[in-house]
């Protein structure tokens, strides 16, 4: 793979330079662009291996440059990375011979992967390289805690790391379930090997198929080649699992087959392929109700829930706020260049008396923000911006904590009030409410839902 020329298109300076750095250290001779208006003029010219696309690219129209490169530069591999799940677009792009697409964030090692898979079958006719293995991993994972009970889980885990148990890990959206998952990873003998994640809940089935358990060449409409499945990318590693209970149960059936026999049935092939995978997987559902509920199968739940992991929500675990605050301020002013020391006594009184539907995730979104609109050298409670306000604004004025308890149901409907005021401000961009209140797009949705059902 070394010498191989790689071609990157991408907007965000920041990421096209990480993007590019981590392929030159691969060994690739990388070119990259802004934007598309002259990217295929420029890749016509240059004839790389393999291309990486953000589909949301200025002037950059994914499938018709994807019908181009097919008709004129047959031998060059694409890959697109999005920032969110459009699932039928993606399936039209895999059809049309896209060979992967990725939802942001793309874990650095995992797009490594990827590329390596894609060259791998790019010239089937030559004696391709096997992947090769990644070197041992540095510890990447940092969990900040004081908690006495977050404590008792990673205690827990480490116990159970080196083992070939698989592990359910529960919890509400944002408490860290993957980062509880790569930390198990590092604990294991497997920490040298892959770490390959799934969502379940992002791709439909005939995708998800492919994606897990690969497919032969043939095996449907747009598979022009062998295309190995997360779970031979992962062999000797472990497999991430996000959003088990999500699957559909056609697949689960699969899946149990997987965990039992240690083998996968590609799309298509007449043969099982031995694999060697450990298994975490997670749900921010309770998942003994989704099996009462008949959506997930009990088998399948008690194979996976060998190991259980049960994460705290933030408001359960607020002696850990100061430190996790004073973590992520001196993080984005690494990142960012800023010189913030951390937050005064009235800010993180602010913190402890804010819900957190979004947990930890919703924290750093937080403090991420105000380390940007920080004046001074400490945080102040203005720069936390915690009414849902566009900067600009003007500030909604908070309660004081005693009102929030007098009337029943109150916060709830401050919440509600808050969401689809952001949400009138931003002419219905959830993806901009959600960046605005500090929350996942996905926390947004279930929230709309839930007021949905109630009213």
């Amino acid at each position: 793979m070394s010498g191989s020329r790689l071609f990157i298109i991408l907007e965000n300076p920041k990421e096209r330079m990480a993007l590019v750095e981590l392929f030159e250290g691969m060994g690739f001779k990388v070119d990259a662009v802004p934007d598309g208006d002259t990217a295929l003029d420029q890749i016509r010219e240059v004839k790389p291996d393999l291309v990486v696309a953000d589909d949301t690219t200025p002037g950059f129209d994914a499938l018709a440059f994807l019908n181009q490169c097919n008709e004129s530069l047959p031998h060059t591999r694409v890959i697109f990375i999005s920032p969110e799940p459009h699932v039928e677009y993606a399936l039209t792009l895999m059809k049309q011979g896209a060979m992967e697409y990725l939802v942001k964030p793309v874990d650095p090692r995992q797009l490594e992967f990827c590329a390596r898979r894609v060259l791998s079958t790019a010239a089937p006719d030559a004696e391709a390289p096997a992947p090769a293995a990644p070197p041992k991993a540095k510890s990447q994972v940092t969990i900040i805690t004081r908690n006495a009970g977050m404590k008792r889980l990673m205690g827990l885990v480490e116990r159970v790391a080196d083992s070939s148990a698989s592990i359910l890990i529960q919890g509400e959206s944002g408490t860290g379930k993957e980062l509880f998952a790569k930390f198990i990873h590092e604990k294991s003998r497997r920490n040298g090997r892959p770490f390959v994640a799934v969502n379940c809940a992002a791709l439909p089935e005939n995708l998800l198929e492919s994606e897990l358990f690969g497919h032969e060449k043939g095996a449907f409409t747009g598979a022009i080649s062998r295309k190995m499945g997360k779970f031979e990318l992962a062999d000797k590693g472990t497999l991430f699992l996000d959003e088990i209970t999500e699957m559909q149960f056609h697949l689960q059936a699969k899946l149990l087959r997987v965990l039992q026999e240690r083998v996968v049935d590609r799309v298509g092939g007449t043969q099982p392929v031995p694999v060697d995978v450990r298994v975490i997987a997670t749900t921010n559902r309770n998942a003994e109700e989704t099996v009462e509920k008949g959506e997930f199968r009990e088998d399948l739940f008690y194979r996976l829930n060998t190991i259980p992991v049960v994460l705290p929500p933030l408001r359960e675990r607020m002696d850990d706020m100061e430190e996790l605050c004073n973590y992520f301020v001196r993080k984005y002013c690494d990142l960012d260049g800023r010189h913030v020391k951390g937050l005064t006594a009235a800010a993180l009184d602010r913190l402890s008396r804010h819900p957190f539907s979004g947990n930890v995730r919703e924290l750093e979104n937080i403090i991420h923000r105000a380390v940007l609109l920080a004046v001074e050298d400490r945080i102040e409670p203005g720069d936390l911006l915690l009414g849902g306000v566009p900067m600009g604004a003007e500030p909604v004025s908070e309660a004081p904590a005693s009102d929030l308890t007098e009337v029943p149901g109150s916060l709830k409907e401050m919440e509600q009030k808050m969401i689809f005021r952001t949400l009138d401000q931003t002419e219905g961009n959830r993806t901009h409410a959600a960046k605005i209140l500090g929350i996942s797009v996905r926390t947004l949705r279930n929230k709309l839902n839930e007021y949905k059902a109630s009213s």
